[in-house]
């Protein structure tokens, strides 16, 4: 049985341990002690504090595998990504070169910094142990979050953000990275992908060219790895972009990784979500239903599991016994309801029209 919950002291050494295992390494969760002790604090001040409107607020969460006793997940909410410091990224951008004189007329493609993203709610720092890779386990960790969001919606942003990371290539270098950063900075990849992590992004752009690139000059090896997602990422953009997401033209400044973007009333768990009181029945009795997630009503001490979408016929749905006391339910309590499966019909295809 699998939950997802807060973070919580004790998780640290999990923490540490799903922070050294990224595959890749992430940005936004260093393997660093200080860090994610900082990262525990900030998160269990933010569930207890009151808000109405998204800010500096962290929102970490594990996922626990209860059988086996272990924290084998990670994932997070950043209120709002820009709150602290600017989010910069890289938006492509097309600017037309043009001669009446030459008859000449080129369309050349840019990448120009931005931070427009800074206004988003960012859904970050997913690690999970790799037994656990492309299970319903996974699909549970990433989305709960949005079930979480559906909930207290005066705490997060319109636009949700998820930006994945990059294309690296055999050698585990970034194309991109050694095109266009490294000429800047005297360190590989890797380097100055843990030392934004363990201190911010923010001295990238202060370095970086403030000017556009053009995409022409850089090698057709970093051209190719703009906007594409890393190999070990690709099943989860496939089920953020069934679930509504739309790639943007934004990409990451390190790596040239995507970012997607959604509205949270165009995602599909927000749409097809649904409070249904709840009836315990014993296990053996529950009649076979689709999976969904499932989650309580408790801010700070959130909790979301998978079970049988199994309804009565007055519109109660009916649990076990150990799911309602894993979430912490009485008989006759709303739980918030949403597929755990994602519909052929739920994927918007294409580019956020704000982004065209």
């Amino acid at each position: 049985m699998m939950v997802v919950r807060p973070v919580r002291p004790a998780d640290l050494p999990a923490l540490e341990r799903l922070a050294g295992t990224a595959s890749p390494s992430l940005t936004n969760l260093p393997a660093h002690r200080d860090r994610l002790e900082e990262r525990i604090a900030r998160s269990r001040h933010s569930f207890s504090r009151e808000v109405d409107f998204p800010g500096d607020e962290l929102y970490t969460f594990v996922l626990e595998d209860l059988e086996r006793g272990e924290v084998v997940g990670t994932a997070t909410i950043r209120a709002e990504a820009g709150a602290r410091e600017a989010y910069y990224t890289y938006r492509q951008e097309t600017l037309i070169h043009a001669s009446q004189q030459l008859n000449v007329r080129r369309e050349v493609q840019t990448l120009a910094l931005s931070h427009e993203v800074s206004e988003t709610t960012q859904l970050c720092a997913l690690s999970i142990e790799p037994r656990y890779r492309g299970t319903s386990a996974e699909s549970l960790l990433r989305r709960a979050r949005l079930m979480f969001i559906a909930q207290y919606p005066e705490r997060f942003a319109e636009v949700l953000a998820m930006a994945f990371p990059g294309y690296l290539d055999e050698r585990g270098e970034s194309p991109f990275w050694n095109s266009v950063g490294r000429h800047f900075f005297v360190r590989d990849y890797h380097d100055i992908n843990y030392l934004a992590g363990v201190r911010s992004k923010s001295f990238i752009a202060e370095v970086m060219p403030q000017f556009p690139l053009y995409l022409a000059l850089l090698t057709p090896q970093a051209r190719a790895a703009i906007g594409r997602e890393h190999p070990d990422h690709e099943t989860a953009m496939t089920e953020m972009l069934a679930e509504g997401f739309l790639r943007s033209r934004h990409v990451d400044i390190f790596d040239a990784g995507p970012v997607i973007k959604g509205e949270r009333d165009r995602l599909a768990s927000f749409r097809r979500a649904a409070w249904h009181p709840v009836r315990v029945r014993p296990a053996h009795v529950l009649p076979d239903a689709e999976p969904a997630m499932i989650a309580n009503q408790r801010l700070d001490d959130f909790r979301c599991v998978v079970a049988r979408y199994a309804l009565s016929p007055t519109g109660q749905l009916m649990l076990s016994s150990e799911h309602a006391e894993l979430l912490g339910v009485e008989e006759g309590r709303a739980v918030l309801v949403a597929p755990l499966a994602l519909a052929a019909d739920d994927s918007e295809l294409g580019y956020d029209e704000g982004e065209l």
